[in-house]
């Protein structure tokens, strides 16, 4: 663990639930004044905290060092990711938020099963719990856009990642791209987004959605 992350990091005397944190407190034996690192992951500020006192359902902890340091992708590169299982997107979350992607919007495509309903609470812990591992010191923006025609409406120069002659470049500056959803996109979307510039990946096979946002995230980034 790299930071351990709580919202009011940064004030001089923070509070903190040692039930919330209970592999500090009780299963790594952190006493008081052992020192721990911690981030709010709104600021480029890594926050060093002693611990002051720990009680069975409280722990106080004082400020002594705050430092600015930022972990951040030499790219920017936001994605729009047809909806698929919410189950899929929780395990492959870790992987894009290891590999630096700025943003996703989750959008529900015409193939996108509409029960597929995104816990959103559950995804921002599960970011929390990448960042503190892999040390990324702002969290992954998240939204959720209800179509395709929305998503091209608020990103009209976003590339769409497709079966295409044009394969996707390393060296091509691309900041936004649409991946659809399991059985890829529908006649209508595949319409809408006949002036998007359309690039594939080398190899020849099907890939799945997941596999897909990863590889291309890997390609970009990486």
């Amino acid at each position: 663990m790299q930071f351990v992350y709580h919202p009011d990091a940064g004030v001089q005397t923070l509070h903190v639930d040692t039930r919330e944190y209970e592999h500090i407190f009780k299963v790594r034996r952190i006493s008081t004044s052992d020192v721990l690192l911690w981030r709010n992951l709104e600021d480029a500020y890594i926050y060093e905290y002693k611990i002051v006192q720990i009680g069975k359902k409280e722990a106080e902890l004082e400020l002594i060092s705050q430092k600015e340091f930022s972990l951040l992708p030499s790219k920017v590169f936001h994605v729009g990711w047809s909806v698929i299982d919410p189950k899929i997107i929780e395990k492959t979350l870790p992987m894009l938020n290891e590999l630096g992607v700025s943003k996703i919007s989750f959008v529900y495509a015409d193939f996108s099963q509409k029960n597929h309903k995104l816990d959103m609470e559950r995804i921002k812990r599960i970011l929390i719990n990448s960042s503190q591992q892999c040390g990324r010191s702002f969290l992954m923006q998240i939204e959720v856009l209800l179509s395709v025609k929305s998503y091209i409406e608020a990103y009209p120069k976003s590339f769409v990642l497709d079966f295409a002659d044009v394969k996707l470049d390393m060296s091509e500056e691309i900041t936004s791209l649409l991946i659809g959803p399991e059985g890829g996109f529908s006649q209508k979307e595949r319409t809408l987004l006949q002036n998007q510039p359309i690039v594939g990946l080398t190899c020849n096979t099907i890939l799945r959605s997941e596999t897909a946002v990863v590889a291309t995230a890997s390609k970009i980034l990486a």
